[in-house]
């Protein structure tokens, strides 16, 4: 309803902006004949009956009316409404009168004259008995006209003309007779309605429409601040997004980014654009918001604005192999931010860009940025920033990691610092707090960073404190997933794959008419490699269908959807009291090796998987399909143990380069006997002369004592679990012993 408040608009019409469409309302009690075709036991009942109308009915866009001779409620949507007569209001008068006729409720229509002797005569029905006997007036009724004589009973107010007022003695008190003109006034004529002579009758002539949801009661209004805009007018419509763009803007000018020229004689111009992000914290909560001014780098030429393109990504194996160093030897983590780090880089090439949107300069709006310093979205921007930092890092007495160029270590007796880097997000621990401290403190006099304190939070993988180490998850990584999926409220199952999975195939089920999802899930699956070793393979094994999926691989992607539902609280978990060795049950370094021979059944290829651990801590594992088909298990298994003795030597490497020295010579456990003998004794060397001279090399470093290869009992095997999908009790088994732990121990 319209109210004073809101300057006598109604509620509806301050937020949608437009009248409410009352057609639908009518007047209750009214009179009102609905179709009762649903309602006829028999054709030649009659399809509409004088009902009153109640109401509407609460499940359907229908009318509710009451049928007074059956006392039943009939549900219509077609419904003709005579809003002028009202049947309880005249039974409420005469409680005797219970007939169903039409005659009844509407009254006669009687003719008026236009002579100018139109009189009204009104009475009573207590005026009317002592004014004439109502059989003489039934009498002089009927002499009238048939058009103008009924047999029903006349209403309290009778028009009539003047052989009418005959009837009546025009000289009693009772009955005055009062000109018409004095009491009714002159109604203008009512011009002729055109009207549709159509016999179907539609919903539209009735005015009946379908429900709008969105025109309901109530009205709740979404939350804007938890929504990224896509462009430029929403942000600035939000004083949290313009908040943001200015202080980005502002940092491009105080480092100098670029200098305004004129765009004459320039080759190639670059465009750019605003990208908004909500950075939350571990709980989802909002930790700010953050506005970036990207450039657009795919209008960038190669060899005129670009040549060498480099982004320093630290391997996730080099993450969990620092962390699980430090937390045994009980070092703090420390996590940084560099705060525009793209911007900290020089470029050596000439770029030129479009102004901001938003922020032309409204002197010169024709003139383009010159850039002096990368910015992002630029193709060289990730390598002249690394350059940068590389440069600093070495001046500061660290050395670049062979093994891996975005580890940085420095050691000076007796202190030790490790430094990984994922573009801007860092992680920096080492042996003496101070120092520590002291580098940090020297690292922000060069770049403008953003200490995060302890680690909690690196690359969508949560951080947990564990009562025996720490616990890496991806709870709100997977959460996000489902969520976004609609599966947030799916049944959980026990395992990702079932049994019988291995005999899908590229053939099974019918193509998906559109694989974009499909594509989109699965490669949202591969970043859980991170932490969920209990997924890869099967996910691994769905990724050999991306170009051609079908319902049934879809099928098994819901399934490892619903299997993550029920394992959220998942995780690696990094002992404290691991040894600082590459063994899993005693002080050495060792992996499990094994292969699935001819496990596909489209090409017969085998699948390869390994575990390696540093002491009981599980640092790298991998499930892949062999490049080759093998002609036996041994081949199979030997292929295997070779992919995991170049693992593990390239694991050895890093770990020398930390500064940790290996007691003894790590150790690959193999479940078969051939595969063993062969790594070791070259008379079965007459047996493998198809395969591969590299794959000799597990050979040279057994005879030479850098390596050792050892059988184990199948039962034993902990990398059967990333080799084929298994029973829900040896599955369960499996994935308790290679390390995954429940967050909710912590």
């Amino acid at each position: 309803m319209p109210t004073p408040t809101l300057q006598m608009f109604s509620p509806y019409e301050s937020i949608f902006h437009s009248s409410p469409n009352f057609s639908k309302l009518k007047v209750f009690g009214c009179l009102c004949y609905p179709w009762l075709g649903p309602y006829t036991s028999h054709k030649l009942d009659p399809k509409s009956k004088p009902c009153v109308f109640l109401g509407y009915s609460l499940s359907q866009s229908a009318f509710l009316c009451f049928d007074k001779s059956t006392s039943k409620i009939h549900v219509s949507r077609h419904v003709k409404f005579v809003e002028s007569v009202f049947p309880f209001k005249s039974s409420s008068t005469d409680s005797s009168h219970s007939s169903s006729y039409i005659s009844d409720w509407v009254p006669p229509i009687i003719p008026v004259s236009s002579t100018p002797q139109q009189q009204l005569v009104l009475s009573t029905p207590s005026q009317q008995s002592h004014a004439a006997d109502p059989s003489s007036m039934g009498s002089s009724l009927c002499s009238l006209p048939s058009s103008s004589c009924t047999a029903e009973a006349l209403p309290s107010t009778i028009i009539s003309s003047s052989p009418l007022s005959q009837v009546l003695p025009s000289s009693s008190p009772l009955n005055p007779i009062i000109p018409t003109s004095h009491l009714l006034p002159q109604a203008p004529p009512i011009p002729p309605q055109t009207t549709s002579h159509h016999p179907m009758v539609t919903r539209s002539r009735n005015n009946i429409k379908k429900p709008v949801q969105k025109l309901t009661l109530h009205t709740i209004k979404s939350d804007t601040s938890n929504i990224e805009p896509s462009n430029t007018s929403q942000a600035f419509k939000d004083p949290n997004w313009r908040q943001a763009m200015s202080e980005e803007y502002d940092a491009l000018v105080r480092n100098g980014t670029w200098e305004l020229v004129s765009p004459n004689g320039i080759t190639n111009l670059v465009g750019c654009r605003w990208v908004y992000r909500i950075k939350r914290n571990s709980d989802g909560s909002i930790n700010r918001f953050k506005a970036r001014l990207v450039a657009k780098g795919f209008h960038q030429r190669p060899g005129v604005d670009y040549h060498d393109t480099f982004s320093p990504v630290v391997k996730p194996t080099t993450v969990r192999l620092v962390l699980s160093l430090a937390i045994s030897r009980g070092w703090s983590l420390k996590q940084l931010d560099i705060n525009n780090a793209f911007l900290q880089g020089s470029l050596s090439e000439t770029v030129f860009m479009e102004q901001p949107p938003g922020f032309v300069d409204q002197d010169k709006p024709s003139f383009v940025c010159k850039l002096h310093k990368a910015i992002y979205g630029l193709k060289q921007a990730p390598r002249a920033w690394y350059y940068e930092l590389r440069h600093f890092l070495l001046a500061s007495g660290f050395h670049n990691s062979h093994s891996d160029t975005s580890l940085f270590i420095f050691q000076s007796a007796p202190h030790v610092l490790y430094l990984l880097v994922y573009v801007d997000d860092i992680i920096v621990t080492g042996s003496n707090d101070a120092v520590l401290s002291q580098f940090v403190s020297s690292l922000a006099k060069r770049f403008s960073l953003k200490e995060l304190g302890d680690l909690s939070y690196f690359l969508g993988v949560e951080v947990i404190s564990h009562k025996h180490g720490l616990l890496l998850s991806q709870r709100r990584y997977i959460t996000d997933l489902l969520t976004r999926l609609h599966m947030h409220e799916a049944k959980p199952v026990l395992t990702p794959l079932p049994s019988s999975a291995s005999v899908v195939s590229l053939k099974s089920g019918l193509p998906l008419p559109d694989p974009t999802i499909y594509r989109e899930v699965v490669g949202s699956l591969q970043y859980l490699s991170l932490t969920r070793p209990d997924v890869s393979f099967a996910v691994n094994k769905l990724s050999q269908f991306m170009h051609h999926p079908t319902d049934t691989h879809w099928i098994l992607v819901k399934r490892i959807l619903r299997y993550l539902l029920g394992t959220l609280n998942k995780g690696i978990l990094l002992r404290r009291d691991s040894p600082c060795s590459l063994h899993a049950f005693a002080d050495k370094l060792h992996a499990f090796s094994d292969a699935d021979w001819a496990g596909n059944k489209d090409d017969y290829s085998s699948t390869s998987a390994y575990l390696v651990y540093l002491g009981s801590n599980l640092i790298s594992w991998s499930s892949k399909k062999q490049k080759t088909i093998a002609r036996s298990s041994t081949e199979a298994e030997y292929r295997s143990v070779a992919a995991t003795a170049a693992e593990l030597s390239w694991v050895c490497s890093l770990i020398q380069e930390l500064g940790v020295a290996l007691p003894t010579p790590p150790v690959i456990y193999c479940d078969n006997v051939g595969a063993t003998q062969l790594s070791s004794n070259p008379i079965f060397h007459s047996r493998m002369k198809h395969v591969a001279v590299d794959y000799h090399f597990i050979r040279d470093q057994v005879q030479s004592g850098r390596l050792r290869v050892a059988h184990i009992s199948s039962a034993d095997q902990l990398a059967d679990l990333l080799t084929k999908p298994l029973s829900t009790s040896q599955f369960q088994f499996f994935r308790d012993k290679i390390g995954l732990y429940d967050r909710g121990l912590s």
